[in-house]
C-alpha cells in the first residue's frame, strides 16, 4: 500500500538481535574480559609460588602446609570444573562466570586480612571455586561469541597468550614486588583483574538466550561422583612424590579415584539426564581433542619436572640460571601466538591437531633419549614441545567444542581442562615413582656421586620413554579418530556435520 502524501514513510525496524562480530576488533570488550579471565589463571599461580617462602616464614608455614597453599586451589579448580561447567550450560555461561568473578574478587580481597596458613588455604581453596566457574567459561563464551572457525581459533590465541604472557612475566614480577611490598600485594592484583573481567564481559557479551542453555535437570550424583573421581586423581601424584611408592596413602588415594570413576561411568550410563552425556564425547572430534589434551598435559609436565630437577641437581645450575635455561620454551609459548592462526589456515584445523601433538611427542622422545648428552639437546626438547603444545592447546580445544552442541560448550571447555589437569598430574606421578624407585639416596641432597648421576639419567629416560609412549598412543588413537574428517585449511568446517 501506497504511502499518503506528505506523510514520511516509517523507518525499518532495527534487528534487536545483531549479528556475530565480524573480526576480533569488533569483539574488543568481550574478548579484554576473557583475556583477563586466563590471565588470572596463569598470573596467580606463577606469582604464588615466588612468595613461598616468605609466606611460609610470616606464617610460620610447614612445608606440607605450604603444599596444601597450591594444592587446595588445584583441588578444588580441577574437582568442580565438570560440575560447574554443566551447571553453566544449564543457568547461562554469562551469569555463572560473573558470579565467579565477583567470588574470585571477594576471594582476593580476603587475602589482606589472611593472618594464619590455615586461613591462606580456606582462602586458595575459594580462589579454586571461583576459577572452575570462570576458567572454562573464558574459551566457551569466545567460542559462541563467533560463528566462523577460523575467528574463534584466533580468539582462542589471543586469549591463551595473554595467559601465556602473565605466566612468563608472574616470577620476575612477583620477585620485583616483594623486594618492596608484603606477598599480600601478589594475590590482591587479582582484584582490579575481576573488575576488569566483569566490565569486559557485562559491555561485550550478551545474556544467554533460554533457547541456548541446556534444560535437562542437573545430576547431582553425576557430579558428586565426578568431583569424587577427580579431587583424589589430582592429590595422588602429590602423595606419590611427597610419601613414596612405598606409602599406603598414594596408593589408596588413587584406588579412591579409580572406583569413583568407574561408578561415575556407570552413573552416566543409566542415569536420564547424566551431567556428561558419553555419547557426545564419543565424537571423533571431542575425543580426540580430548586425546590431543591428554597427551600434551602427560610430555609437558613430565618435561618441565625432569628439566627442572635436571639444571638444578645434575648440572648444579643456580635457581636463577635454571630459570634462564627455560627461556626457550617460554619464547616460543609467547611469541608462537603469531603464527598459530597462519598455520592452522594453511594446514587445516585436524592436520594442525596432528602435526603439533605429534612435535610434542617428538620433543617428549628427544629429552628422554638425548637429554643427558648436554643443554643443547634439553632446548631442542623445550622448543619443540614448546611449539606443539602452542598449537595443539588452542587446535584441541576449539575441535571439541566443534564437536558439541551449542548447548553443551561450557561442560566441553571444563572436559578439556580437566584432561589437562589430571594427565598432568599422572605425569609428575610417574616421573616421581621412577625417580623414587631407581635413584639412590635423597635426590636433593648435593654433590651426588657418579653413581648417582648415572641412575639419574637411568630414571629420566626410563620416565621420559613411559610418558613418550603413552603420549604417542594417545595421539596415535586421536589421529585414527579424526582419519575421515576432512581438513579445511580456511577453518570453516561444518561443526554439525564433523562432530557426528
Amino acid at each position: 500500500m501506497s504511502t499518503p502524501p506528505g506523510i514520511a514513510p516509517a523507518p525499518a525496524a532495527a534487528d534487536p538481535t545483531p549479528g556475530p562480530p565480524g573480526s576480533l576488533r569488533e569483539a574488543w570488550p568481550a574478548l579484554a574480559g576473557l583475556s583477563a579471565v586466563f590471565l588470572f589463571e596463569m598470573l596467580d599461580t606463577s606469582v604464588l609460588n615466588i612468595a613461598l617462602p616468605t609466606i611460609g616464614r610470616e606464617l610460620h608455614a610447614s612445608t606440607v602446609v605450604l603444599q596444601w597453599v597450591t594444592n587446595a586451589y588445584a583441588v578444588t579448580f580441577g574437582g568442580l570444573m565438570l560440575a560447574l561447567g554443566a551447571t553453566a550450560d544449564r543457568f547461562g555461561r554469562r551469569r555463572i562466570m560473573l558470579v565467579g568473578l565477583t567470588l574470585l574478587g571477594l576471594a582476593s580481597l580476603a587475602t589482606a586480612f589472611v593472618t594464619s596458613a590455615e586461613q591462606l588455604i580456606a582462602v586458595r581453596a575459594l580462589t579454586g571455586v571461583a576459577a572452575a566457574m570462570t576458567t572454562p567459561g573464558s574459551m566457551a563464551l569466545a567460542f559462541r561469541l563467533f560463528q566462523e572457525d577460523g575467528l574463534r581459533v584466533r580468539a582462542a590465541t589471543l586469549i591463551s597468550t595473554v595467559g601465556l604472557v602473565g605466566l612468563a612475566i608472574g616470577p620476575t614480577v612477583g620477585g620485583l614486588v616483594l623486594a618492596v611490598a608484603p606477598w599480600q600485594v601478589l594475590l590482591l592484583v587479582n582484584v582490579p583483574i575481576a573488575v576488569l573481567a566483569v566490565v569486559g564481559v557485562r559491555a561485550g557479551i550478551a545474556a544467554d538466550e533460554p533457547a541456548g542453555l541446556h534444560r535437562a535437570p542437573v545430576d547431582v550424583l553425576g557430579a558428586a561422583l565426578g568431583t569424587a573421581t577427580i579431587v583424589p586423581a589430582l592429590v595422588a601424584p602429590t602423595l606419590f612424590v611427597t610419601e613414596g611408592v612405598r606409602s599406603w596413602q598414594p596408593w589408596t588415594t588413587a584406588a579412591a579415584a579409580a572406583t569413583a570413576a568407574v561408578l561415575f561411568l556407570l552413573r552416566e550410563r543409566s542415569a536420564r539426564h547424566p551431567l556428561l552425556d558419553l555419547s557426545l564425547v564419543a565424537r571423533p572430534l571431542v575425543s580426540s581433542g580430548l586425546a590431543y589434551k591428554a597427551a600434551a598435559g602427560l610430555a609437558t609436565a613430565g618435561l618441565g619436572y625432569l628439566v627442572t630437577l635436571q639444571l638444578q641437581l645434575d648440572l648444579g645450575w643456580t635457581p636463577a640460571l635454571a630459570a634462564v635455561g627455560m627461556l626457550p620454551q617460554v619464547v616460543v609459548l609467547v611469541a608462537g601466538g603469531a603464527f598459530v592462526n597462519p598455520f592452522v589456515q594453511r594446514v587445516g584445523l585436524e592436520r594442525a591437531a596432528r602435526l603439533s601433538a605429534t612435535a610434542v611427542v617428538s620433543g617428549l622422545a628427544v629429552y628422554s633419549l638425548l637429554g643427558r648428552f648436554g643443554y643443547a639437546w634439553v632446548a631442542v626438547a623445550l622448543v619443540l614441545v614448546a611449539a606443539g603444545m602452542r598449537v595443539v592447546g588452542v587446535v584441541a580445544g576449539v575441535n571439541v567444542l566443534r564437536g558439541l552442541p551449542k548447548d553443551r560448550t561450557t561442560i566441553g571447555a571444563a572436559l578439556t581442562d580437566t584432561a589437562t589437569e589430571v594427565t598432568a598430574g599422572v605425569g609428575i606421578a610417574v616421573c616421581g615413582t621412577v625417580l623414587a624407585a631407581l635413584f639412590g639416596g635423597g635426590i636433593a641432597a648435593g654433590h651426588w656421586s657418579p653413581r648417582q648421576s648415572a641412575q639419574f639419567h637411568e630414571a629420566v629416560t626410563v620416565a621420559g620413554l613411559l610418558l613418550t609412549v603413552a603420549a604417542a598412543a594417545l595421539v596415535g588413537w586421536a589421529v585414527l579418530r579424526t582419519r575421515n574428517i576432512a581438513d579445511d585449511p580456511a577453518g570453516r568446517a561444518d561443526a554439525a556435520t564433523a562432530g557426528g
